[in-house]
């Protein structure tokens, strides 16, 4: 009786301790699996057809044979951050498997040539996985991965954003057009209703396809316009009469001098709504604004930020502090800025000024979290 009670223990205990890896290669049109117990020194490979949910499972209970495991055990993966998003996270969290979205720039890659197969892709994500579970949590870096409802919360600004991208496509589109005619005017309505009248550097009228040209281009300006016009007009809707979390607190930081609607959103939906940081440090990775030293023997050297964060709070983030320098003059961190690099040159005045974005990041954050107003800064209702 007690070797059979010693014998189902140690049963219990192997499945606990044994692990199925699944590293995960992903294309449109095949998905490259790799599997390890991370015992057997070679990972066993397999191939299916994308979004093949059974096809995944019947490879999990083929490696799960090969490497002698329990049909119960636990389910390590990963995958790299690429056009899927997270969906396919979420669908193996709801199939019980861990996942980890990873940072394909954060993977260590030999720096000699080397060969690149899909293979071998998979076989070094799986052994890297097998590591990082084991505690090397540096071997690379692993994605935040929102939830659905602060994933969809980020479409309109984003849409905005490319709205603005294409509206001004559109309108350097008309002038370079123009400028191959020795014409050079700014954009409007008006001017665009005057091209019959207009002439090249000949003094001779444009011609006919090129003004039809130059129309079709200038209704689609318009088009792109009116679309930007009623985005704003839901999101300044939604700032007033939706009472999230989050949106308090974009409403909380549009009661800043030199913080608007648009940065406030932008700072919230990409980041503070629904990420929680620990400390400064966090913060700091987060929006990719920490220094990268270089030093190797005598050489030292500073290799500017990591630009490893999330890149639209980052621009944002360097646009808010030139506003923060014009709208809180008085504030501690502007005379900061000013005192050590107001009187350097252009380009110190540039680096001084991502400093200082990062600096009024953390001060944001505080104000949001601890309700602590940067210091000398101050409200619009005070003005």
């Amino acid at each position: 009786m007690l070797e059979q009670q010693t014998q189902a223990t140690g049963r219990e205990n192997s499945a606990k301790t044994n692990r199925l890896y699944v590293a995960m290669e992903l294309s449109r049109k095949k998905w490259k699996l790799g599997f390890s117990d991370g015992k057997v020194a070679r990972a066993r490979v397999a191939s299916i057809a994308a979004r093949d949910w059974e096809g995944f499972q019947r490879e999990i209970e083929k490696a799960q044979q090969r490497f002698g495991l329990d049909r119960v055990v636990e389910v390590e993966s990963c995958y790299e951050a690429g056009r899927e998003g997270f969906w396919i996270h979420r669908a193996l969290e709801q199939r019980g498997i861990r996942n980890r979205v990873v940072d394909a720039a954060s993977i260590d890659v030999k720096r000699r040539k080397r060969a690149k197969t899909d293979r071998k892709d998979a076989e070094q994500l799986v052994r890297q996985l097998i590591r990082y579970c084991r505690g090397e949590s540096d071997v690379w870096s692993v994605v935040r991965v929102p939830s659905e409802e602060a994933e969809d919360a980020r479409q309109l600004h984003r849409e905005i954003e490319i709205l603005k991208r294409e509206q001004k496509q559109h309108r350097v589109r008309i002038q370079s057009l123009l400028f191959t005619q020795g014409i050079d005017m700014s954009i409007t309505g008006k001017r665009i209703g005057q091209l019959d009248r207009l002439v090249n550097w000949g003094n001779q009228p444009l011609g006919q396809a090129l003004k039809e040209r130059i129309r079709r281009e200038y209704e689609r300006l318009k088009s792109v316009g009116e679309t930007l016009a009623l985005l704003k007009q839901e999101q300044s809707r939604q700032m007033k009469q939706i009472q999230t979390p989050a949106m308090k607190k974009v409403q909380k930081l549009a009661q800043l001098r030199g913080i608007a609607m648009t940065s406030g959103w932008v700072f919230v939906m990409e980041l503070w709504g629904w990420r929680q940081f620990r400390n400064r440090r966090q913060l700091g990775g987060a929006l990719g604004m920490t220094p990268m030293p270089y030093q190797s023997g005598d050489t030292a050297h500073e290799q500017g930020i990591s630009r490893a964060g999330n890149r639209r709070v980052r621009t944002m983030a360097v646009e808010i502090a030139w506003s923060w320098l014009r709208y809180q003059p008085r504030s501690r961190l502007s005379q900061w800025y000013r005192k050590r690099f107001a009187s350097a040159g252009a380009r110190m005045r540039r680096i001084g000024i991502v400093a200082m974005a990062r600096r009024l990041m953390i001060d944001l954050w505080r104000y949001l979290e601890q309700d602590k107003l940067p210091e000398g800064a101050r409200l619009k209702s005070a003005a």
